[in-house]
């Protein structure tokens, strides 16, 4: 129970209306950011933010999901949700990294992908779809972190990477804690039961393999802003300076053999 209680803990954490934000993170980590809009198709999505920045000098492409704080502010995010649009604004983006020899860093916090009628016929399984297939073959690095919630195809449409990197009370799993519990359970009242199941806890998708690195948050990023981000910022550099040097097929390689190692050692998937 006191690990149920643990993993039921961290989403709390995870889902703190205080929890620092996309936005936060690019200010303090990241200079001369310039968002870039719209995925020439439809429309633009306030829930996926992206554009150019410099990282310790160097051009970079920045893509991430951010919340809001204030209704008003989430209400323009939609809530971290994105639509399409903002998955086709994203692959956008990255073509345009690739073009320019620029490394990514995408930044992963949303529920999930947003479930809408009009979401689903502008073909939101299509663009997610399309983006794994797009990380999946990227030519030049890409590290992805999670800072809040890492929910299903919604954090995985940004977050297929090189490294991946968890915040401490982070979560990432392929359906929230109350989803799982209402189609094993019935009911969403067994959701810190859930959690457990999931192994959706920065320590135990590292100890399975999933993510690379874990950043310390103490006892949430919230608390002490200023030295979660200095840290996120050097285990970044450390993603970035293993990356850079590998010519850009081996690093294709190996971000393939990343993926299928997954499950390996109990469903047999890959070697």
């Amino acid at each position: 129970k006191a690990t149920q209680s643990k993993a039921w803990a961290t989403v709390q954490i995870a889902r703190h209306p205080e929890c620092l934000q996309f936005l936060d993170y690019v200010s303090e980590i990241f200079t001369e950011f310039d968002a870039l809009h719209g995925d020439r198709l439809y429309g633009d999505d306030g829930a996926m933010i992206g554009g150019l920045a410099r990282f310790d000098g160097q051009p970079v492409m920045v893509v991430g999901q951010h919340r809001g704080r204030s209704t008003r502010e989430k209400l323009q995010h939609n809530f971290g949700m994105c639509n399409p649009e903002g998955y086709r604004k994203s692959q956008r983006l990255l073509d345009m990294a690739e073009r320019f020899n620029l490394p990514v860093f995408t930044f992963v916090d949303t529920m999930g992908a947003y479930p809408g009628v009009g979401a689903e016929e502008r073909g939101q399984a299509e663009a997610i779809a399309t983006s794994l297939a797009q990380l999946s073959s990227l030519k030049v690095p890409v590290i992805a972190t999670v800072l809040g919630e890492g929910g299903s195809g919604g954090a995985l449409g940004i977050g297929v990477a090189d490294r991946v990197i968890m915040l401490s009370h982070s979560i990432y799993s392929v359906i929230s804690p109350e989803g799982c519990a209402s189609i094993l359970w019935k009911t969403a009242d067994k959701a810190a039961q859930a959690s457990e199941a999931l192994a959706l806890t920065a320590d135990k998708l590292k100890a399975l393999g999933i993510v690379e690195y874990v950043v310390d948050e103490g006892e949430g990023a919230h608390l002490q802003p200023e030295k979660v981000m200095h840290d996120l910022k050097d285990v970044l550099k450390q993603a970035l300076n293993e990356l850079q040097p590998m010519d850009a097929q081996e690093r294709c390689d190996a971000r393939y053999q990343r993926l299928m190692k997954f499950g390996s050692s109990n469903l047999g998937i890959a070697s």
